[in-house]
């Protein structure tokens, strides 16, 4: 199947809005949780019963990435409120070094600018308030138009203080759009994952929002194997399929972070189930695959294009073959680079056997990925089953699905 003539239209479903979960449950892993197996069958349980349901010696994977306080607001002073919603590092490019630079030196990022209209030239300035009660000054200058985002320049007035520090205090945490409420103070815990721990994402990996400490130690206790990697999530996920066919969609780009050390667990793992905590966690890892593919095929691994997995061109190495070559393509621990693949119908699943994830939007790129595993027909069924059980509740903060597969 060729995923570019696929119509988005035939991934359309009804959901009710009061159907979508304005707040998580107060205990976590208390939410509801479909179980697809691979027979086609699906049986209605509670997240916290995760331990007793994944496939015999399973390794879990999941996103470590942390969502940053994106959102910043200036008032101009004719008293124009501007908004700049912070997408990705540009100078430094790299996350880390970003994050780490202070106000002399300063940082740029690709951003979002909301009531732009309002801001053509000249320097945005507010006075930020560090934890310590110390106060800077916060400049903001906007360096070039691209597309329908900007790059922005930020300088602060304390050189000993990092971007990560006075992007925490100026910014706000940034919800889902679909959630229709501002950000509330509950949201500072509730929208962050018990093992985030890199910082760099405008939304969060959602399907890890349903875990909690004491889950983890039962995983553990049960003898599951347990890893990270990092995607850190672009804004580009609340995207919808605007385009009627999915081939005209252009998949955004987002930085991925995997150790050496689980890339040869991975091509090494003889049978051993890979199961995806979230759809961010499926498209690194099997990114990684194809990434792979091009390696041997001495193709740059900076970044996978968006079409490559389809390509006609594309060698269908093993899994093992492919993830050796990538091995022998980068130096040192951790293998860093940026994905911009669609999973769609026709798409061939080679790396991950499962997937723990959340119901999503209709006409979504994350409901594509989710019919590529489960088939086209079989994905109806599942969201059908929720949709008439009325206690499943939709999106980033409602309910979870594990799907399975052979």
């Amino acid at each position: 199947m060729n995923p570019q003539v696929i119509a988005i239209e035939e991934f359309d479903y009804p959901l009710p809005d009061e159907r979508i979960a304005r707040h998580p449950l107060e205990e976590r892993d208390c939410c509801k949780l479909l179980v697809c197996r691979p027979d086609g069958t699906m049986e209605d349980r509670i997240f916290r019963e995760l331990p007793s349901l994944l496939p015999e010696g399973s390794m879990l994977v999941y996103n470590n990435t942390r969502v940053i306080n994106a959102r910043m607001r200036f008032a101009k002073e004719s008293g124009a409120l501007i908004e700049i919603f912070c997408l990705e590092p540009v100078a430094p490019s790299d996350y880390a070094v970003n994050f780490a630079s202070g106000g002399n030196v300063g940082v740029e990022w690709l951003c979002f600018v909301g009531n732009s209209k309002r801001w053509k030239q000249g320097e945005l300035r507010g006075i930020v308030t560090l934890p310590s009660g110390a106060e800077i000054i916060l400049s903001a200058e906007r360096v070039e138009r691209r597309g329908n985002a900007s790059v922005v320049r930020f300088s602060w007035t304390a050189d000993a203080v990092s971007f990560a520090e006075v992007i925490a205090a100026a910014g706000e945490l940034p919800i889902p759009p679909y959630l229709n409420r501002p950000t509330e103070q509950t949201d500072i815990k509730d929208y962050q994952t018990v093992f985030s721990a890199v910082d760099g994402s405008v939304a969060a990996p959602t399907a890890g929002l349903h875990f909690t400490p004491e889950l983890l130690e039962r995983i553990d206790r049960a003898g599951f194997e347990r890893r990270a990697l990092t995607l850190h999530v672009g804004a580009g996920t609340f995207q919808p399929v605007k385009s009627d066919l999915i081939g005209d969609h252009p998949m955004h780009s987002e930085f991925i972070s995997v150790s050496r050390a689980l890339i040869e667990e991975l091509a090494s793992r003889n049978g051993r189930p890979v199961i995806a905590v979230g759809t961010t966690s499926v498209r690194t890892l099997e990114s990684l695959y194809h990434l792979g593919c091009r390696a041997a095929a001495g193709l740059s691994v900076d970044e996978l294009p968006q079409w490559y997995p389809y390509d006609s061109a594309h060698p269908r190495l093993s899994v093992q073959e492919a993830l050796e070559a990538l091995l022998g393509a980068f130096s040192g621990q951790q293998f860093i680079a940026s994905t911009r693949v669609i999973i769609a119908p026709g798409y061939d699943y080679k790396v991950v056997d499962g997937i723990v994830t959340n119901f999503h939007q209709p006409r979504s790129t994350l409901l594509l990925l989710v019919s590529a595993f489960l088939g086209d027909e079989h994905w109806r069924d599942v969201y059908a089953h929720a949709l008439a059980t009325p206690d499943y509740r939709f999106l980033s903060y409602g309910d979870a699905c594990l799907l399975l597969r052979h």
